[in-house]
């Protein structure tokens, strides 16, 4: 492993730097975007930052040129996170779209589609949402219903999906339906893009526990797509949707925080019965912990950085990034609400230490470890595609999905 910039990546880091320096507020432990400008400000905020960043050169640093990129590397969008993440910015709008539909349009709409989506994404002006998972689909993708007919030059999509990021606010999305019920759950599937604000769709939020509200329901009722925006070959949706999960592994990979800077700050500024927190043997025997966990991580990220270095492309084993970040921040979650006794049981951004980072966190981290793929099936990819243990065993395989068994029997 090689953890330094070559000369023209650090030249480029220095020019991220300046560049940010100039135009964010840097982050110091505890500072959360949502609780310095409003929720619901953050799309239009948003779109000014994607705008700017497009401007400077910083907005699909690895898509070509043509389709308004940057053309450069995989490095240079790593040094550009790395970079990004110590300020505070706005986030939670772009990524998905950015991420993983403008990549899957790229590698499969036609060249006239590529130049009318991708340069307005880019520049921030449309938003993309994915919509996959469905009430009966959700870690196992393939298993979903969502129909899509047949219809002469068109498709008629009926059915339902669950958990989409941003679908309230966004202007297009990818979705991948069932076209052809009779034959294998994996191979009658078939993939579209799709205006989300075509007639027949419905989009319901979800209020969560934590007060939140960024997923939704997204219900098709007789929505009409035509042929030209199939993406892929009809039946081979499945092979489509590899490319979106692909991308997803890189895009959904980091949790926000708190992390190991927010927990030891915490402990530093709140007293126990025996005195200062940060003496306490327990605590410091926790930090010591999570100071370990985010070290691993972050060699671990830095083997995925030196594969992209050498032109190679991440193996599965960057799913244990996603297995290990997602508990951590739970964890750290549920001790720093318990580390304030008492108190923790307050949700209130104005008098709880850092804007009420871990009561939020604490709420909100158990669906970190659903989101994204859960904790059970990252650990079957690592099993199975790292480890090379033996491969679950799948009932399923090569029946049709008419008669596969389902729980509504």
């Amino acid at each position: 492993m090689d953890f330094s910039d070559t000369p023209s990546e650090a030249k480029f880091r220095a020019n991220v730097r300046t560049w940010l320096e100039a135009n964010a507020e840097r982050r110091e432990p505890g500072m959360v975007f949502k609780s310095r400008y409003g929720a619901d400000d953050l799309v239009n905020l948003a779109k000014s930052w994607q705008a700017k960043k497009h401007k400077a050169g910083f907005s699909g640093i690895t898509m070509p040129t043509e389709y308004g990129g940057r053309g450069s590397g995989p490095m240079e969008q790593v040094i550009y996170n790395q970079e990004e993440a110590e300020y505070v910015t706005p986030r939670g709008v772009y990524e998905i779209g950015l991420g993983m539909c403008i990549p899957t349009m790229l590698t499969y709409a036609t060249e006239a589609q590529k130049q009318r989506y991708a340069p307005p994404a880019l520049r921030g002006e449309e938003i993309w949402c994915q919509l996959f998972s469905e009430p009966n689909a959700g870690s196992d993708v393939a298993g979903l219903r969502t129909r899509a007919t047949r219809d002469g030059d068109d498709w008629i999509i009926n059915g339902q999906k669950i958990w989409t990021s941003g679908a309230h606010f966004c202007d297009y999305g990818i979705i991948v339906t069932r076209s052809d019920p009779t034959a294998p759950k994996h191979k009658g599937l078939t993939f579209f893009f799709l205006d989300m604000k075509s007639p027949g769709i419905e989009v319901k939020r979800i209020k969560q526990i934590s007060g939140t509200s960024n997923f939704n329901e997204v219900f098709f009722n007789d929505v009409r797509i035509p042929d030209s925006q199939r993406l892929g070959k009809v039946g081979e949706g499945w092979r489509v949707s590899i490319t979106t999960l692909m991308n997803e592994r890189l895009a959904v990979g980091q949790v926000p925080a708190p992390d190991f800077d927010e927990i030891f700050e915490l402990s530093k500024s709140l007293t126990l019965e025996d005195g200062p927190a940060i003496n306490n043997a327990q605590v410091r025997e926790k930090l010591a912990d999570w100071y370990v966990q985010m070290q691993g991580l972050k060699l671990t990220k830095f083997r995925t950085i030196s594969a992209l270095s050498q032109g190679e492309t991440p193996g599965p084993e960057s799913s244990i990034t996603k297995v290990v970040s997602a508990r951590k921040r739970q964890e750290i979650a549920n001790f720093g609400v318990d580390l304030m006794n008492i108190a923790g049981m307050i949700f209130d951004e104005s008098t709880q230490p850092m804007q009420g980072m871990f009561q939020e966190a604490a709420l909100s981290s158990p669906g970190s470890r659903i989101a994204g793929g859960t904790d059970e099936i990252l650990r079957n990819i690592i099993a199975e595609r790292v480890l090379g243990l033996p491969q679950d065993i799948r009932v399923d395989k090569n029946v049709a999905f008419t008669d596969v068994p389902t729980g509504d029997a």
